[in-house]
């Protein structure tokens, strides 16, 4: 789907946060872009959503560059409009988009598990409710490819473990090519087919791992998992800092 070729990323300031990032992205992937704070992982991503631009380097895309509302983006914060019901929030990228679709915004709050609270307002709803809501509404426009900025880092344990299942089985069922960046090392060895390993800044791809996870009811307690988290961690461990 997407080819990083040599992507760097200088500040106006002159600061480097990403230097020479090479990486390809294939269709339907769940792919974790993993490391320490400050590392660029959300600057990358912005990249990808064409929110900023390289320094050097380009990001080629397999067909044509993905146009409005085929790029679905979901920030750290759910930032919902708090005078808006949850549907009216989600059916926002189709009003900014001209794009009239009648039951759209109700079909991703269904996807999310949402659909009896599409006439809520945020305060009547939870932290991980509200994350949902912003996950439908990145994914109503029928993204090629969803970007996710650790929307679950603010989230309690249990609310967080729940959001990771309902993710990947959203991406089991639906195939859809998914980005998302996390500095958890259970959650990226959880969620990802893929883990993009960076190393401190200047930003940089230190490893490039595939997961031999299965899927199961028991992914967490799996063998596979435990040796796949005791890997990434070796790895993490090894480009960090001293």
């Amino acid at each position: 789907m997407m080819e990083l070729a040599g992507v760097s990323k200088t500040f106006p300031n002159g600061t480097l946060a990403l230097d020479g990032i090479s990486a390809r992205i294939e269709a339907g992937e769940f792919v974790a872009l993993l490391g320490p704070s400050g590392c660029g992982k959300s600057t990358l991503l912005r990249l990808m959503a064409g929110l900023e631009s390289p320094s050097e380097g380009e990001i080629r895309w397999a067909a044509a560059r993905p146009g409005p509302g085929e790029i679905g983006f979901v920030f750290q914060d759910a930032t919902l409009m708090p005078w808006a019901t949850a549907e009216e929030n989600v059916r926002l990228p189709l009003r900014l988009q001209r794009r009239a679709q009648p039951g759209a915004a109700a079909a991703a709050l269904a996807q999310v598990g949402l659909a009896e609270f599409a006439n809520v307002k945020p305060s009547g709803l939870s932290g991980g409710m509200k994350m949902r809501v912003s996950i439908a509404r990145a994914l109503v426009s029928e993204p090629k490819l969803l970007l996710m900025d650790e929307p679950f880092a603010a989230l309690d344990e249990f609310t967080r473990h729940r959001l990771q299942e309902d993710l990947r089985g959203l991406w089991r069922r639906t195939g859809k090519t998914i980005v998302f960046v996390t500095h958890s090392i259970y959650e990226a060895a959880f969620l990802a087919t893929r883990v993009l390993v960076m190393s401190a800044r200047p930003g940089r791809i230190a490893a490039d791992v595939v997961s031999s996870v299965a899927d199961g009811a028991e992914r967490r307690s799996a063998a596979d998992y435990v040796g796949f988290v005791k890997e990434l961690t070796d790895t993490l461990r090894a480009v960090m800092p001293v």
